[in-house]
C-alpha cells in the first residue's frame, strides 16, 4: 500500500491521491521541527539580545533617510514656504498628494492579511500578520504626514476637524478631502486596536521572561494583566473576531473614499467611476508588494525562515499575480472607456499618457505592473526569494509611477492648452519621497527590535500537537490551541 509522510510521519494512502485535503493543511505551517518553546525562544530572540550588525545598518541608513525626510519639511515647506516644491499652476498637486495615495494603499494588505484571511480561516496568514499589522500602522503614519505639509500652513492643520470654536470655521463636508481624514483616522484606530490586540498574550509571555524590573513592568502594563487562562482566551478570539469584522469593509471603504479625490472632480482622466474598484486593487497590490520586501528582509535579518515560510511567501505572490492582472486589466479598460465615451478630452489625456509629454512614467507604471509580475506564474519563481525580492521593488516602484501619472498627466495639460504646464519635482520633492522610506523603516525596524514580528500564540496554535510535544507548552508563554 502506498504511503506518504504527514508531519514527519509515514501514513497509508490507498488511493494514492492527496492526503489531508487541500495542499496548505497537510504542509505544516513551521518547519524545522520545532517544539513551542523553540517557536518563543527563536522569535522573541531580535527582541531579547542586543541588535545585530545588519539591522544597525539597516537602522542607521533608514534613520539617515528619515532626518533628511524631517529637515526637508522643517527646513523646505514651514519655513521657506510651498515654493521650495514643484507644484505650480496648473499643476497644484504635487508629490504630496502622489506619496499620500502611494502609502495609504501600502497598508491595504495588513488589514487583508489580518481581518479577510482570518474571517475565512486561512491559517497560513499566522506567520506574516502581526509583521503586515505593523507595516499597515507604519504606513498610515507615514501618508498622515503628507497632507499636513500638503496645506502649506501646516500649523492650521487642525482647522480641517469638526470641533466647536469661536472663529466660525466648519469644514467642507462637500469636499472629499474632509471625508479622507474620517476614512484614514477609522482606518488607523481600527488597525491599531486590531494590532495591539494580537500583541496582548505575547506582551504577556515577554513579561514573564523579562530579567530586567524595568522591562517587566512595562510588559506587564502593556499586557493589560493577561493570565493565559481559557476564559481569557475566549474573550481574545471573540475580540478578534469582532475587530475582524469592524476592519474588513474598512479594506474596500479606506482606498475607495481615496479614489473620490480623483473621480468626483471633473478633470479628464480622473472623472470615472472605473476609480473605487481600481484604487482598492491597486492598493491591495502595492501592499502586497511591499509585504513581500519586508518578509525577505525580516526572515533573512532574524532567522526567521521556519516561521516565515517560502509557502507563505507563494501564497502571497499568488495574491501579487492575481491583482497584477487585474491592475494591468483596469490600465486597458480606462483606453477602452475613453475611446468608447466619444470625449475629445478624455481621449486625449490617455494618449497623452502612454505617447506624451510623461510617456516614459507611464510605461514604467505598465511595465513594472502589469508586465514584471507575470513571472509568478511559474512555480520556481514564486518560491524563489530573489526573484519574489526583485519582482516586489518593481511593483513598488511601478505602483508609485501609477500614483504619479494619476496625478500629473491630468492636471499639466487639461482642457486648455494656453493654461498647460510642466511637473518637475525640486530637490525637496525627491528629499520627501526618498525620506518617507527612511521614516517608514526607522519605525518598523525599531517595531521589529522591542515587539515579536511573528505572533507566538497564533503560529503556536497551527502547530501539529506532536511536532510542538517535545517542549512544555507553557515554556516561555502559553500555548494558543
Amino acid at each position: 500500500m502506498p504511503t506518504e509522510t504527514l508531519y514527519g510521519t509515514p501514513v497509508p494512502n490507498p488511493t494514492g491521491g492527496p492526503l489531508g485535503g487541500p495542499r496548505w493543511d497537510r504542509e505544516p505551517m513551521v518547519v524545522g521541527n520545532k517544539t513551542y518553546n523553540d517557536v518563543t525562544e527563536d522569535i522573541l530572540a531580535p527582541a531579547e539580545r542586543l541588535p545585530n550588525i545588519p539591522w544597525l545598518i539597516g537602522f542607521g541608513i533608514s534613520g539617515l533617510l528619515a532626518s533628511i525626510f524631517i529637515g526637508a519639511i522643517v527646513s523646505g515647506t514651514l519655513i521657506t514656504g510651498m515654493g521650495v516644491h514643484g507644484v505650480n499652476h496648473p499643476v497644484g498637486w504635487g508629490v504630496h498628494i502622489i506619496n499620500f495615495v502611494f502609502w495609504i494603499g501600502i497598508g491595504h494588505a495588513g488589514t487583508l492579511i489580518s481581518a479577510v484571511l482570518f474571517l475565512f480561516r486561512q491559517k497560513w496568514r499566522t506567520g506574516v500578520n502581526r509583521a503586515a499589522e505593523g507595516m499597515t500602522i507604519f504606513a498610515v503614519a507615514t501618508a498622515g504626514v503628507f497632507p499636513a505639509v500638503h496645506v502649506g500652513r501646516s500649523w492650521f492643520v487642525y482647522w480641517m476637524m469638526p470641533y466647536p470654536n469661536h472663529r466660525y470655521l466648519w469644514p467642507n463636508f462637500n469636499s472629499p478631502l474632509v471625508w479622507d481624514i474620517f476614512a484614514i483616522s477609522t482606518y488607523a484606530t481600527i488597525s491599531i486596536f486590531f494590532w495591539y490586540m494580537g500583541l496582548v498574550p505575547d506582551f504577556a509571555t515577554m513579561r514573564d521572561r523579562a530579567i530586567n524590573p524595568l522591562r517587566k513592568k512595562i510588559y506587564g502594563v502593556a499586557s493589560l494583566g493577561w493570565n493565559f487562562s481559557n476564559r481569557a482566551w475566549r474573550h481574545w478570539e471573540l475580540a478578534c473576531l469582532i475587530l475582524s469584522g469592524l476592519a474588513t469593509p474598512l479594506v474596500l471603504s479606506v482606498h475607495t473614499i481615496v479614489s473620490f479625490d480623483f473621480a468626483t472632480a471633473i478633470v479628464p482622466g480622473w472623472h470615472a467611476t472605473i476609480f473605487p474598484p481600481y484604487f482598492v486593487v491597486g492598493a491591495i497590490f502595492s501592499g502586497f508588494g511591499m509585504t513581500v520586501t519586508l518578509m525577505v528582509g525580516i526572515r533573512w535579518l532574524f532567522k526567521l525562515e521556519d516561521y516565515i515560510t517560502l509557502n507563505h511567501m507563494e501564497a502571497i505572490n499568488k495574491i501579487l499575480l492575481t491583482t497584477g492582472m487585474i491592475v494591468g486589466f483596469a490600465y486597458s479598460t480606462e483606453f477602452f472607456m475613453a475611446a468608447y465615451s466619444g470625449s475629445e478630452w478624455e481621449g486625449f489625456i490617455f494618449r497623452n499618457r502612454a505617447f506624451g509629454t510623461y510617456w516614459w512614467a507611464y510605461w514604467i507604471m505598465f511595465s513594472c505592473n502589469a508586465f514584471v509580475p507575470q513571472v509568478f506564474w511559474f512555480k520556481k519563481a514564486r518560491r524563489s526569494i530573489p526573484i519574489m525580492f526583485v519582482v516586489s521593488i518593481f511593483v513598488n516602484i511601478g505602483m508609485w509611477f501609477e500614483r504619479y501619472v494619476i496625478v500629473v498627466t491630468s492636471l499639466s495639460e487639461d482642457f486648455l492648452p494656453s493654461n498647460w504646464g510642466l511637473y518637475i519635482m525640486t530637490p525637496f520633492d525627491w528629499a520627501l519621497t526618498v525620506g518617507a522610506f527612511g521614516w517608514f523603516m526607522s519605525m518598523f525596524l525599531l517595531f521589529c527590535r522591542v515587539m515579536p514580528t511573528v505572533a507566538i500564540a497564533e503560529v503556536k496554535s497551527v502547530m501539529d500537537p506532536d511536532m510542538g510535544a517535545g517542549g512544555p507548552a507553557n515554556n516561555g508563554g502559553a500555548h494558543h490551541g
